[in-house]
């Protein structure tokens, strides 16, 4: 397969970022129970993430190709192999602030890497919609496998037993880093690259129509996806009365139906038109968001013996991930397959740089609001960005249109 060995490094390297980045949920849950941390002071945790990554990503976008796709991705990985170790060590709410600064600082130049590398090992939209896709679904298997694996690092006679979970993941980056020093990246780049992405030419592309509505769009859809994956541990342990390991483990069902729905999304694709998917996905969105909050008002606490003593809002609620799957990497893909490759670099920091802003307004406004509406209430807040996400749909379809002809 073409560019086998750089794929293989795209997967490995999103899975170990994933998992790292989504263990923010689950970590404001412990740093509540453990560290004695308000609710407000906990969504810190995200701004220290998101935050990190924004300001990354701005400088990233306009002088990654001149460091080299490659050697940016090892150095992404081992200041995150010894934020691990720093965690495991450290045991505070202040390494759980710098674990999150050092990894939101990393992901920015990975993401922007990768988003730039894929134009450049795919060669027509349908393949570089297929790439995109698979990749976010193996961003989702990482998240999946932080929801599954962590709780069971939970013990309720050690309350120091989860941190060996962050041992395990120190020891998967060091893997990933073996397999990514050895792996071939022949890339060519334009003659031009160099000139093409400097900052000020970066700071050009808001001259762009596409670029406003690019930022909007990516702004609104993180903020309403992390604001939801963020807080769904909290919510099931607060609002449905579930237990920390149950509440953490359930949360999982929205990581599987993210995966789930971007890889039918990449099957799709690939004949029906990017437009109607996205339309009916923020549309079944809505619908669900309607019908299946109001079962979340005045749960009772039962004995959990069997998946029929569940709430149902439990395992209803994060079905929300089949029709969030679709909206990002469709987007994202058609936004860059519409503009010249030698840009990809710097379009992918506007991108990221806008989706952590997104994510720490999503998180922090939830964390902010969830006593004061409480969690049965709190999730109403994401029909506002659903109906702007609509929106951003047809104009992105508008302009792409008017640019390709």
């Amino acid at each position: 397969m073409k560019n086998l060995g750089i794929k293989v490094s795209l997967f490995l390297i999103y899975f170990v970022f994933a998992a790292l980045l989504n263990s923010v949920g689950i970590l404001i849950e412990r740093s509540i129970e453990l560290y004695d941390v308000s609710k407000p002071d906990a969504a810190i945790l995200e701004p220290f993430k998101d935050l990190s990554i924004a300001f990354m990503a701005f400088l990233v976008g306009s002088f990654l190709p001149k460091l080299g796709f490659k050697r940016s991705m090892l150095i992404s990985l081992a200041v995150v192999f010894f934020a691990c170790l720093g965690m495991y060590f450290g045991n505070s709410f202040w390494s759980v602030k710098l674990l999150f600064l050092a990894t939101g600082l990393s992901f920015a130049v990975v993401k922007v890497a990768v988003f730039a590398l894929i134009g450049y090992i795919t060669d027509s939209k349908k393949s570089h919609s297929s790439l995109m896709n698979l990749i976010e679904t193996v961003f989702m298997l990482g998240i999946i496998f932080m929801y599954i694996v962590f709780p069971l690092f939970i013990d309720e006679n050690d309350e120091n037993a989860w941190l060996r979970g962050y041992l395990l993941m120190a020891f998967i980056i060091a893997i990933a880093f073996i397999i990514i020093l050895f792996s071939k990246f022949n890339i060519e780049t334009d003659s031009s690259e160099e000139e093409k992405n400097d900052f000020k030419a970066m700071l050009k592309l808001f001259s762009k129509p596409i670029v406003w509505v690019f930022a909007a769009f990516a702004f609104f859809y993180v903020m309403t996806e992390q604001g939801i994956m963020t807080w769904l541990p909290t919510f099931n342990k607060e609002t449905l009365k579930l237990d920390a390991k149950l509440g953490s483990q359930m949360a999982v069902l929205l990581m599987i139906s993210i995966a789930l729905g971007r890889f039918l999304t990449g099957i799709l694709v690939k004949s029906i038109k990017w437009l109607y998917i996205s339309v009916a996905s923020v549309i079944l969105a809505v619908i669900l968001v309607l019908l299946v909050l109001p079962l979340a008002e005045n749960v009772e606490v039962t004995t959990i013996n069997s998946i029929a003593d569940l709430p149902a809002v439990s395992y209803l609620f994060p079905l929300i991930g089949l029709f969030l799957a679709p909206l990002y990497p469709l987007i994202n893909s058609t936004v860059l397959t519409s503009v010249d490759k030698s840009i990809h670099s710097s379009l992918a920091g506007i991108l990221t740089f806008f989706s952590a802003v997104g994510g720490t307004v999503g998180s922090f406004l939830i964390g902010s609001l969830f006593d004061t509406l409480g969690g049965d209430k709190v999730f109403y807040l994401s029909l506002i960005p659903f109906g702007i996400i609509l929106l951003s749909l047809f104009l992105v379809n508008r302009i792409t249109t008017k640019i390709v002809s």
